[in-house]
C-alpha cells in the first residue's frame, strides 16, 4: 500500500514515544511533546473554523517562537501551506509577498503591529489577521491563544499529496523581487531523513533555534529534531549574551548559525563567564566560513566546528564538512582540521556536480572553479507562480545554484563565491572568499567583506570592508602587508575601509550587495 510521505509523522512519533518529555522551551514556557502536539491540533482546527480551505497560504510574521514551531505542523495538518515571513524585509517587500502568495491569514507577533499597519494599505486582498501575545483589536480580528482555546484538540487527517506544496519561503530579493520557493511534503520529509543520517541527532540533543525559522526551517531543524525526540529551545532575538545564557541554562548540545553569530560569541568579553561545556557541535553555514574561525571555535570553546552549505531551493542542506574516518585515519590532524572548514561533501540522497561554463565537469584538483549543480529529492518543486524563473534554475533535472566552487579528489567542495560576487580584475577572476579568508586570519580582524569596486585601469578591483575586534588596532598598510604574504598581488585589495559594523540580513549573513552599491553609484553600467 502506498503511504504518502508527510512530516506530520514526525510530530505524531514524538507525541507517541516522547509524549511526557519537555520538547519545546520558549522563555518561561515549557511544553511536553504531547501538550505541544495538542496545540498543533488546535491550530489546524482553528484555521478551518476561520473559514480557510485546504491549499490556502498562511503567513507568519514573528520571531523564533513556540507559535511558529506549532505552525510548522498545525498549518500542514490543516492541509494548508505555511509561509514564514522574513521579518527584516521592508514593508513593501512583505506586502508583495503576501499578495503574491495570496495569503488568506496573517499571524503576527504584537511587536510587529506597526509593520502590519504599514503593510495593510498596500495589500490588494484582505487576509484574516491574528495577533500573537497581544490584544485583539484594530487589524487583529483574533488573538492566538483565544483562537486555540476555542478549537478542538481532535487531530485532523488531511489528504496528503506528497508532491503538493506544503511550505513557501521567499528569497530575500537582493537581485529583484522576492521569489517564492515552493517545498513539498516529499522535499521536507526526505531532507529530514537525509540530514539526520548525516548529523545523527538523538533524543539527548538540545538545539537552540538561533537561525530564524523563516529561513528554510532554520536549516530543517524543526523536522529532524522533532523526529528524534530532541528538545527545541527558542531564541527570539539574537544577542551573544542571551545565546550563551540559553546554552548554559538549557545545556544546549548543538548550534547552527552563520559565521557572524559565532564570531560575535567567540570574541565577546563575557564569554569566559559562561559554561558552554554542554556543546558538542557547531554547524556553520549561510555564508562561507574562514578556516581561522573554525580553528578558533575548536581551540577556544573546545567543541567540534564544521561547515555546511545549502540553499532555500534545496530545503536546505546540500553538504556538510563532517569528518570521514577513512580520511582522518590516513591524513595528518592538520589536514582534517582544514577539511572541516571546507564547504563539505554531499549528504546522503544528494548528487552534486561542479561544472565550467560549457557544462563540463571541472577537474577534481581543488583549483578549477565552476558552478555547483545539485540533484536531489530535496530540490524545490519550483518558484511559485514563476515558471520562467524555474526553468532557468532547474535544467535537465539539475538545480543551477549560482555558487562558484572547486572540487577535490575526495569529493569536497569549497565555495569560492556567488557568481555575482566574483571580481574580475583585468581578466583575472578573484574569489572574494579567498581574499576574506586571508584578511580574517589577521588577529585584529573580527569581520570582513570584500566586494568589487570600479577601476579605470582594470575594470574593477577588490576593496575590503573591515570590522576590528574590540580594542584591537590595525592600519590599512598593515593589512595590505598581511595580504601580500598570503595572496597573489592582483588579489590584494586596492583599499581597506574600516567600519563599526557590517550590514546583515535576517539570518546574519553580510549583505554584500548593500556594501558594493555605493562604489558604483552614478555609473550606468557595472563591469559584469
Amino acid at each position: 500500500m502506498f503511504v504518502p510521505l508527510s512530516v506530520l509523522d514526525f510530530r505524531d512519533r514524538a507525541a507517541a514515544y516522547f509524549g511526557e518529555k519537555v520538547g519545546v522551551v520558549d522563555g518561561e514556557m515549557s511544553l511536553t511533546y504531547r501538550a505541544w502536539a495538542e496545540r498543533t491540533h488546535r491550530l489546524a482546527n482553528a484555521l478551518h473554523d476561520l473559514g480557510l480551505q485546504p491549499g490556502d497560504r498562511v503567513s507568519f510574521i514573528t520571531y523564533n517562537t513556540h507559535q511558529l514551531l506549532e505552525a510548522y505542523y498545525g498549518v500542514l495538518e490543516a492541509g494548508m501551506v505555511l509561509n514564514p515571513i522574513n521579518i527584516r524585509l521592508t514593508p513593501h517587500d512583505i506586502a508583495y509577498i503576501l499578495d503574491h502568495a495570496q495569503s488568506k491569514a496573517v499571524f503576527f507577533h504584537r511587536d510587529f503591529t506597526p509593520l502590519v499597519d504599514a503593510i495593510r494599505p498596500q495589500l490588494s486582498t484582505r487576509p484574516v489577521f491574528v495577533v500573537m501575545e497581544g490584544q485583539r483589536g484594530g487589524l487583529a480580528e483574533h488573538e492566538y491563544e483565544a483562537l486555540l482555546g476555542g478549537s478542538s484538540t481532535e487531530p485532523r487527517h488531511p489528504q496528503v499529496d506528497e508532491n503538493g506544496m506544503a511550505e513557501l519561503f521567499y528569497t530575500s530579493g537582493t537581485t529583484g523581487l522576492p521569489k517564492g520557493v515552493a517545498l513539498s511534503q516529499r522535499n521536507l520529509y526526505l531532507h529530514a531523513l537525509n540530514a539526520e543520517i548525516a548529523l545523527r541527532f538523538d533524543e539527548d540533543d538540545v538545539v537552540l533555534h538561533v537561525v530564524p525559522l523563516f529561513h528554510v526551517n532554520g536549516w530543517g531543524v524543526p523536522h529532524f529534531v522533532t523526529m528524534t525526540g530532541g528538545r527545541h529551545v527558542m531564541l527570539r532575538k539574537f544577542d551573544p549574551v542571551a545565546l550563551m545564557q540559553h546554552v548554559e541554562r538549557h545545556k544546549v548540545t548543538r548550534l547552527l548559525g552563520v559565521p557572524a553569530i559565532f564570531n560575535a560569541v567567540l570574541h565577546h568579553h563575557d564569554r569566559p563567564n559562561h559554561d558552554l561545556s554542554s556543546l558538542r557541535q557547531l554547524i556553520i553555514g549561510g555564508s562561507p566560513a574562514s578556516p581561522a574561525l573554525v580553528r578558533a571555535l575548536e581551540q577556544e570553546i573546545g567543541v567540534q566546528a564544521i561547515v555546511g552549505y545549502g540553499l532555500s531551493e534545496t530545503t536546505p542542506i546540500v553538504t556538510l564538512a563532517q569528518p570521514r574516518r577513512v580520511l582522518t585515519e590516513a591524513e595528518p590532524p592538520e589536514r582534517a582540521a582544514e577539511r572541516q572548514a571546507m564547504t563539505g561533501w554531499p549528504i546522503p540522497g544528494t548528487e552534486l556536480r561542479v561544472v565550467d561554463a560549457s557544462g563540463a565537469d571541472v577537474r577534481p584538483d581543488g583549483e578549477q572553479i565552476g558552478e555547483i549543480l545539485v540533484r536531489s529529492n530535496s530540490v524545490m518543486i519550483g518558484y511559485y507562480r514563476e515558471p520562467d524563473a524555474t526553468s532557468v534554475a532547474i535544467r535537465d533535472g539539475w538545480l543551477h545554484t549560482g555558487d562558484m566552487a572547486t572540487l577535490d579528489d575526495e569529493g569536497y567542495v569549497v565555495i569560492k563565491d556567488r557568481s555575482k560576487d566574483v571580481i574580475i580584475r583585468g581578466g583575472e577572476n578573484i574569489s572574494s572568499v579567498d581574499v576574506e579568508n586571508a584578511i580574517a586570519a589577521h588577529p585584529a580582524v573580527l569581520e570582513v567583506a570584500v566586494v568589487a569596486a570600479p577601476d579605470e585601469r582594470f575594470g574593477e578591483a577588490p576593496v575590503a570592508l573591515v570590522v576590528l575586534k574590540p580594542g584591537a588596532k590595525a592600519s590599512e598598510k598593515e593589512l595590505k602587508a598581511h595580504c601580500k604574504e598570503r595572496l597573489a598581488r592582483f588579489k590584494v585589495p586596492r583599499e581597506f575601509h574600516f567600519r563599526e559594523s557590517l550590514p546583515k540580513g535576517g539570518t546574519g549573513k553580510i549583505l554584500k550587495a548593500e556594501l558594493r552599491e555605493p562604489f558604483w553609484a552614478g555609473l550606468r553600467e557595472r563591469v559584469h
